[in-house]
């Protein structure tokens, strides 16, 4: 139904009646100008004629507003209060109500239908409710314009899931032009390995990108402590490359870094959406353990990335991805292994050099191997690749060519893989 008053004051559909009861302008003219059906003109008509002065198109509300049952009202002030709890506990990262979460959660768990603006009212009547704090102006729009051309990596460390009564880290990556979420894992400890595996799956799955964003934490960058009076600080910033850093240049990916925290926080604000309602979620439903949280986490994520409109861009995140790839917008590269290196395991592994000794030796973390295929006094490049928590396999090159493969226990290389 046409909604006259959103469209004409009273004034103008007074001055248009009178003129057709003059005869000066047609019914199926004055029909086509205000967008209503016969029926519908000559109840205007009518009510006009009942009463001129009092004439209005303006919508009146009948009636009073309809109650809601008593276990809605029940549910949303148990769910708002679950809400404060998390507030009030300082190692939890929420910082505020989230009353369109009640709502899909209401919908989804208790199959009742409420509007947000019914939630909100009790929120406000409940003692439920923030004034929302003045925002610090920030660039939100998308600063690509090819899928593959920007991944955002980052990774954070909270009390996901209260009741566990401990932190855990959750990496994340996402493309910067479609908002697509590409990986997301949570784990008890953060090393190089883990995130050299987000690497692995992102590029074995949508291929290469043309470059990495992230913060200058050890695990991306090497950055020497303090300025001295004997080193400057700014020549020998990248002097020593990451084990992280290294897979990126054998896999020709540019890395990019955030060099303050406000640039670190545009890495950090697209996940907003996804760690709130993990939190939230893992309250909900006890969760104690990470593998029960990451299945919350792989809902969230396909919720995000498959049915979620973005704010920035309007646009579902995996549909966005999609036609970026149909239409050729896309940066992503088919991966190749470089010559003369043979497999993916001696691209996405952890790296080390060796001397071999007289007795052809080499020692990582006083685990001595011996070596075949090689001399003395040569240099050996050792890659790491570890196959799951107990086993690692090692590849020895020397000289441009794969001398020797060998089994080590990860306890005994004693590196932090796990």
């Amino acid at each position: 139904m046409v909604q006259l008053h959103k469209k004409f004051t009273n004034e103008q559909i007074k001055e248009l009646i009178e003129k057709y009861l003059r005869k000066e302008v047609g019914r199926r003219y004055l029909q086509e100008i205000l967008g209503i059906n016969k029926t519908r003109f000559f109840a205007l008509i009518k009510a006009y004629h009942d009463n001129p002065s009092a004439f209005s198109i303006q919508y009146v509300r009948k009636g009073k507003t309809r109650a809601i049952p008593q276990a809605v009202e029940t549910n949303i002030l148990k769910e708002l209060a679950i809400e404060k709890k998390l507030i009030e506990n300082k190692d939890v990262p929420l910082r505020s109500y989230n009353y369109s979460y009640i709502k899909d959660r209401l919908e989804r768990e208790y199959k009742q239908k409420v509007s947000l603006s019914t939630i909100i009212d009790r929120a406000r009547k409940n003692d439920f409710y923030f004034k929302k704090p003045k925002r610090t102006i920030h660039d939100r729009e998308v600063l690509t314009n090819y899928t593959g051309e920007l991944i955002q990596h980052d990774s954070s460390y909270h009390l996901w899931a209260p009741n566990a009564q401990e932190k855990w880290y959750l990496i994340t990556s996402l493309d910067d032009y479609s908002r697509y979420i590409l990986y997301a894992k949570l784990l008890k400890k953060e090393t190089s390995w883990a995130h050299i595996v987000a690497l692995e799956r992102l590029i074995l799955t949508h291929g290469l990108p043309f470059s990495y964003y992230v913060d200058s934490h050890s695990i991306f960058r090497f950055v020497q402590g303090r300025d001295s009076f004997w080193r400057r600080h700014h020549k020998i910033t990248d002097e020593t490359d990451p084990q992280w850093k290294q897979v990126l240049y054998d896999c020709n990916v540019k890395i990019i870094y955030a060099l303050s925290p406000q640039a670190k926080g545009k890495i950090e604000r697209p996940y907003q959406w996804l760690q709130d309602r993990l939190v939230r979620t893992c309250v909900r439903e006890n969760v104690s353990d990470i593998k029960q949280a990451q299945k919350i986490l792989n809902q969230e994520i396909h919720r995000y990335n498959y049915r979620q409109v973005h704010s920035t861009t309007q646009e579902v995140p995996y549909f966005r991805f999609q036609k970026a790839l149909r239409e050729g917008t896309s940066l992503f590269r088919d991966f190749k292994i470089r010559p003369p290196y043979q497999s993916t395991k001696d691209i996405f592994c952890l790296r080390l050099d060796r001397t071999v000794d007289s007795y052809r030796r080499i020692s990582i973390n006083n685990m001595v191997l011996k070596i075949n295929g090689v001399d003395s006094g040569e240099k050996v490049n050792i890659r790491i690749y570890p196959m799951n928590k107990v086993l690692s396999e090692v590849r020895f090159w020397c000289n441009g060519r794969l001398v020797d493969i060998q089994r080590a226990k990860n306890q005994d290389l004693n590196l932090p893989i796990w």
